[in-house]
């Protein structure tokens, strides 16, 4: 585990497979558990998006997936 990880390693392991698979994207597609672990980090801490730290990338990035995975 990071020093700085909302998760560890065997948290990460059950997920992982639950993630949806990146294909042919033009773009680079930011890591799945960057992203989880900005939103798990935004819910522990009660902060808003825009106030997510920059190790988890842009908030924008962070808010878009959680509202897509939340969707589906």
């Amino acid at each position: 585990m990071a020093p700085l990880a909302e998760l560890t390693d065997a948290q990460w392991a059950v997920i992982e497979p639950l993630m949806p698979q990146v294909r042919g994207r033009s773009r680079p597609y930011r890591e799945h558990r960057q992203v989880v672990e900005g939103i798990v980090h935004r819910y522990r801490c009660g902060i808003a998006w825009r106030d997510l730290p920059e190790r988890f990338g842009p908030w924008q990035t962070v808010w878009k997936r959680h509202a897509r995975f939340s969707r589906d």
